[in-house]
């Protein structure tokens, strides 16, 4: 809920300025200190949403809304019938609610199935390897793969090991740092065990957490280099495989992956507004994306985004506010396979970059915020630190460094400020079998693939 909050006071009282909160010097005519002032007047429009979304009739309604859509849709991937559902599902309650100029826009994505796919550790031991495929993979061959298992902890290791990787499927047990350090390994594992002459690759989950649990997620091949199947295991089964080979066993895994990818499928980015009234023609976009890998129902990655940024507007709606700017709903498509639907839009809509204000994309869980990350220049980082202050009694007041997103890193590129909640760690209490209890901090943006 406080995230929620977040994001409706950021957007009203942004579009309540006068001027817009743009990048350059330009749209400061009135001095700091009047802007102050006028922030500090919104105090009592602040009462009012956390009135209505707290103690309200919109209390928990975000919530409630994303139980009832991934329960009815369920997962949403890329190409698949159920994202389309998805889309008019979300379209239909769009316009049920109220919102203005509700519309979807076209786009091309890919459609990848992952079909049948299993392997087993033949040698040593019969032993059941848990795997997912990764996005775009290929299949193995009809007769499958049988091969020895070369076990290396980071892409030097496999350099330094290369006229041991020919004919090898290779196992990438690399140690977690961080999700944005060490998913490198999830996208190009297959890529640098290719060049080297291996038959498949077994990524270690990007995660610091699995009760044998693989994970899916993007991958990406490159062109010169031969395609090889590619799937992620569990943290279990690497560290297994790791612990053999560092004793010199000899491992041999079969691989059976039934993966297809098919032309590419017809799909919508689906838009709802607020019309601004004195600036129609600026626009604040909010946004999240509809679609989820195969093997969940997408109700944290990216169900939670969609549905908060959409109660955005429906609170404001429903209080009656009608801001001075156009507040611009979002919903994109395909971005699990790489922000394809996001860079159609944003190609669609590129001509008219300078009527964009402020971006903004929940993709990053919905857990307690403590602030946000501002990418825009120093006045309008002081500008958002006075926003900030009206979200006290919720205790969301930090503006942290380096926002960012991939479905709007182009408006990014070009210079439009841009923001996204900031979330604290969650804590995880384990109970051991010996009954002791140990609490684990865990990076949750590696767990919202299958959640």
């Amino acid at each position: 809920m406080k995230l929620l909050l977040f994001i409706v006071f950021t957007f009203v009282i942004l579009q309540c300025q006068g001027k817009p909160l743009d990048h350059s010097s330009n749209g400061y005519q009135r001095t700091m200190e009047d802007i102050k002032k006028e922030i500090a007047g919104y105090s009592e429009i602040a009462k009012e949403i956390i009135n209505l979304a707290v103690h309200g009739k919109a209390q928990n309604r975000s919530y409630e809304r994303l139980g009832d859509f991934v329960d009815t849709i369920g997962p949403r991937l890329s190409g698949s019938r159920n994202l389309e559902l998805a889309i008019q599902y979300m379209y239909k309650a769009l316009k049920e609610d109220g919102l203005e100029n509700v519309h979807l826009e076209p786009a091309k994505i890919p459609h990848w199935e992952r079909g049948e796919e299993w392997a087993k550790m033949v040698e040593p031991r019969n032993h059941s390897i848990a795997i997912l495929g990764l996005g775009g993979s290929i299949a193995t061959p009809p007769e499958d793969i049988t091969a020895e298992v070369l076990v290396v902890t980071s892409f030097d290791e496999l350099r330094r090991k290369s006229q041991d990787a020919h004919g090898k499927i290779v196992v990438f047990n690399q140690p977690y740092t961080n999700y944005k350090e060490t998913v490198k390994y999830r996208t190009r594992g297959a890529v640098e065990a290719a060049k080297l002459g291996a038959k498949a690759s077994l990524i270690k989950s990007i995660t610091q957490f699995s009760i044998n649990s693989p994970h899916t997620g993007a991958q990406s091949y490159e062109p010169g280099v031969p395609k090889i199947p590619t799937a992620c295991i569990s943290v279990e089964d690497a560290e297994l495989m790791a612990r053999m080979s560092s004793r010199g066993t000899r491992i041999v895994v079969t691989l059976r992956m039934g993966a297809k990818t098919y032309p590419d499928a017809d799909s919508f980015n689906t838009v709802a507004e607020i019309i601004g009234s004195k600036y129609p023609e600026q626009v604040v976009l909010i946004s999240g994306h509809l679609d989820s890998w195969d093997v969940g129902q997408g109700a944290m990655d990216d169900g939670g985004g969609v549905f908060i940024s959409w109660e955005a507007l429906s609170l404001i709606k429903e209080l009656g506010l009608r801001p001075k700017r156009t507040l611009r709903l979002v919903l994109w498509t395909a971005e699990e396979q790489g922000g394809i639907g996001a860079e159609q839009y944003y190609q669609q809509h590129e001509a008219n970059i300078s009527n964009v204000d402020l971006v903004m994309e929940s993709d990053d869980g919905t857990f307690m915020p403590t602030g946000l990350a501002f990418t825009g220049s120093a006045k309008a980082r002081n500008i958002m630190k006075e926003i900030m202050k009206l979200l006290k009694p919720i205790n969301i007041t930090n503006v942290f460094e380096n926002g960012g997103g991939r479905d709007i890193e182009n408006w990014i590129e070009n210079g439009i400020p841009e923001l996204h909640p900031k979330q604290e760690e969650r804590r995880v209490l384990l109970t051991m079998p010996s009954k002791q209890q140990i609490e684990v901090n865990l990076d949750f943006t590696s767990h919202r693939k299958c959640l």
